[in-house]
């Protein structure tokens, strides 16, 4: 987790709330998304946020909106002048989304967001036509309503950008990273297959936490996240409860490839105990 420096680095919390039980044996780096990666694949998947506007006076302003983003996560917008945000944005062209995890299983403050801050302008030519067309995805009814004399097609022109995870997981990342970074493919199969995993192959999970993720006294193993590189898992061991992380083979490049990549992690940790 990197450290933001505009702000202490350190919760008001006793050190053991924030540790976990230590891997008995030597495990080897596993390859994690990036904040970039992170922040691209809440927005690929997403479609709804909450934008913050500047009001007349200066007071911040929140409301829900349909988004869409273009094939470099820019964000797109479909604004109106009758809606407050729609004339705060005309005034001054600060403002940020935040978007979150959609179909969140747990506690939503251990799920993913992004915030993105920025200036919108409105695009021209080729670009605003890209704005159109990836906005009318989004919301078939634009269609229709976007050609309405009040409405503004708008792009976030990103200045900041800040992904948090959940517990303990987070980052701020640049623009240009975020940017360049591609959304993880196997995203849209990833919570089916967290919860396949954690139903039907919990001998499976142990043994991955025993044999890959250095703790061999691990009594109990559950899946909490998937993506491209690997799976999370939550552990339980006589030292107390631990997290680790077991890296595919190779990274998965679609959804269906999941199901594949995890087999192999079971078959390998079988064959190292």
């Amino acid at each position: 987790m990197a450290a933001d420096t505009a702000f202490p680095t350190d919760h008001l919390a006793p050190a053991d709330v924030l540790t976990g039980a230590e891997p008995l044996e030597p495990v080897a780096p596993v390859r994690t998304r990036s904040a970039a990666e992170e922040a691209r694949t809440l927005v690929a998947q997403g479609r709804v946020a909450a934008l913050s506007t500047l009001s007349e006076d200066g007071a911040p302003w929140g409301s829900l909106v349909v988004y869409a983003s273009l094939a470099d996560g820019t964000p797109v917008l479909c604004l109106s002048t009758l809606a407050e945000h729609g004339r705060n944005v005309v005034r001054d062209p600060r403002a940020s989304l935040m978007i979150g995890q959609a179909d969140v299983a747990r506690d939503v403050l251990d799920s993913g967001r992004v915030t993105l801050a920025g200036r919108v302008v409105e695009p021209s030519g080729e670009r605003l036509e890209q704005a159109r067309e990836a906005y009318r995805a989004a919301s078939p009814a634009s269609g229709l309503y976007g050609g309405f004399g009040d409405f503004t097609y708008y792009l976030l022109e990103l200045e900041r950008v800040r992904w948090v995870g959940g517990y303990g997981r987070m980052d701020s990342t640049t623009p240009a990273a975020y940017g360049a970074a591609e959304p993880d493919p196997v995203a849209a199969g990833a919570a089916y297959a967290v919860k396949h995993l954690n139903e039907d192959h919990a001998d499976a999970l142990l043994a991955m936490a025993r044999a890959l993720a250095g703790h061999p006294d691990a009594s109990d193993a559950s899946c909490v996240r998937a993506d491209r590189y690997g799976l999370d898992l939550k552990l339980r061991t006589p030292r107390g409860v631990a997290t680790a992380r077991v890296g595919f083979a190779e990274p998965a490049a679609a959804p269906g490839d999941l199901r594949a990549a995890t087999v192999e992690l079971a078959r390998r940790a079988r064959a190292t105990r």
